[in-house]
């Protein structure tokens, strides 16, 4: 078994987990703090448990994505030393700042949030939800910073082999950094919206079902209330039709920044990863046509096997260039290209153990490059047009009865993180066969690259890393599903989950009709 294989699958299963949570955090903590500000300023008990309700299930995702994070410090380490000798002299300036100045930062600041309701006066506690927004904004910001040096390695002068900083400005201002960032923040907007969308509507649903909304002849809704279910008064109606109409707006939105960065990126990575855009399109030769829809065993990475079956002329070109006249050079092209600059076997070297010698296949698996582009825009798209219809749906105050529509809407809270878990995949697996991407748009240093082979640790075993590899999986599938258990029963439980003063019953808040239980999480507030 190759110690590389299963050293990739282990970093990517624990990474792509982890990353489920880093764009909820990111999407969620500003909508939290924009309902604590209108609760602040107005005074409205509406926004106060929007507040509480939703800053409830962002710290429940908070502390879950804080434990999962800190195994990818030491897989850098323990799995990729290799690796960590090449890129350590750059890679340590952003993620001190990360460490020590945006995470701490974040920490500090929301634990004083989570300990200071009715205890700091409340602008100075408002700030301080600001301040742990900022903190995990910026925190993302060195992150990505880190990651786009490994696409576009800038800011960097090779001595002994090994890459050494020597602007650090330039690599906080990588223009990949610079585009892929926002890209990240609209798409953690889209998965905020979208959160926001999906639980409000089952609420304003399970009202309907319950008989406590009804409509009139026009279809508007009559606001009811029933004093026998905790929490379920006429100011429940109203929180759960804001959350809906807020995060359906914040998803549109997202969706329209999402697509403009992404058009930006695509023209960078047409410039700084040409294989990367060819294998997004099953491009195998030159050309300017989009692939809708391209058929064969695109696994194979055999042009030969592969054919356009729907395209659309000039699209690619457009994508690329900016205009639809440009020919994009295909597969076929490309490869004599990178085997002329980067060599067509790996170096004789004992870094790359029984890899040694093996030919270099620059076609990043396009199974996963198609598909992972086509899911991230389609289920991009659907979030936002599932917004859209949201809006429409909602005009007059409430939801539709229906069960089925309700299902959907719930099931659409997964539509962004499916279109935000693709683009992540996309982005590395398409960088393969490198770990670290050459630079080869002007300036570009020649010899700042390294390929995936040599980045594994050279004393780790393939039993090792198989046995870390089950392990982990086995210890992330169980965290995944204390946060899912997590956050359906607070999620379910409604604003009395997060504000048990409105039980007028002995229930647990957080499973109304359940037994009386002791709310693990009730020092949040």
């Amino acid at each position: 078994m190759d110690p590389v294989e299963i050293a990739r699958w282990q970093f990517g299963i624990t990474t792509v987990y982890h990353f489920w949570m880093v764009p909820l955090t990111l999407g969620l903590g500003p909508l939290v703090a924009y309902f604590q500000t209108r609760w602040v300023r107005s005074g409205d008990e509406t926004y106060l448990r929007l507040t509480k309700f939703f800053g409830k299930l962002f710290l429940i995702n908070f502390i879950l994505g804080v434990a999962t994070g800190l195994v990818q410090e030491f897989q850098f380490g323990m799995a990729w030393s290799e690796y960590s000798r090449f890129v350590g002299d750059v890679f340590g300036a952003p993620l001190a700042m990360e460490g020590l100045l945006a995470f701490f930062f974040e920490s500090i600041f929301l634990g004083v949030w989570i300990f200071g309701w009715k205890r700091l006066h409340p602008k100075v506690h408002l700030a301080s939800l600001y301040l742990a927004v900022v903190g995990s904004i910026v925190s993302a910001f060195f992150i990505i910073v880190a990651n786009s040096w490994m696409q576009h390695p800038v800011g960097v002068e090779l001595v002994d082999g090994r890459p050494v900083l020597t602007d650090i400005w330039a690599v906080l201002t990588n223009n990949t950094a610079l585009v892929a960032y926002p890209h990240v923040l609209a798409g953690s907007f889209g998965v905020g919206g979208a959160f926001l969308l999906g639980i409000a509507w089952y609420h304003l649903s399970r009202r309907r079902r319950d008989g406590i909304d009804t409509v009139d002849e026009s279809g508007r809704v009559v606001v009811g209330e029933n004093a026998d279910i905790p929490g379920r008064d006429k100011l429940d109606h109203r929180v759960w039709i804001t959350a809906l109409r807020t995060g359906a707006v914040v998803a549109i939105v997202a969706f329209g920044a999402v697509a403009i960065t992404g058009d930006l990126q695509g023209k960078l990575m047409y410039e700084q990863q040409p294989m990367k855009m060819a294998a997004a399109e099953a491009a195998c030769h030159t050309g300017t046509s989009f692939s809708v829809l391209s058929i064969g065993d695109l696994g194979s990475n055999d042009c030969s096997q592969v054919q356009p079956l729907i395209e659309i002329p000039g699209v690619l070109s457009f994508l690329a260039h900016g205009d639809f006249t440009t020919p994009l050079p295909g597969v076929t092209e490309l490869v004599p290209r990178y085997q002329e600059q980067y060599g067509t076997n790996l170096p004789d070297n004992p870094i790359y153990g029984d890899r040694a010698g093996q030919a270099i296949d620059y076609v990043p698996l396009m199974e996963v490059t198609y598909w992972g582009f086509r899911i991230m825009i389609g289920f991009g798209a659907l979030a936002a047009f599932a917004a859209a219809v949201a809006l429409w749906l909602t005009r007059k105050g409430t939801v539709p009865a229906s069960k089925w529509i309700s299902r959907l809407a719930v099931l659409g809270i997964l539509a962004p993180f499916v279109a935000n878990t693709a683009g992540w995949v996309f982005t590395e697996m398409g960088r393969q066969p490198f770990v670290v991407a050459p630079n080869p748009t002007p300036g570009g240093i020649d010899g700042v690259f390294m390929f995936t082979a040599a980045a594994v640790s050279p004393s780790a075993t393939w039993g090792e890393l198989l046995f870390s590899l089950v392990c982990l999986t086995l210890v992330y599938g169980a965290l995944m599903v204390v946060e899912v258990k997590l956050l359906f029963r607070y999620g379910r439980g409604g604003v009395v989950s997060a504000m048990p003063e409105l039980a007028t019953h002995d229930e647990d808040p957080s499973d109304q009709g359940g037994p009386d239980k002791r709310d693990v999480l009730a020092f949040a507030y």
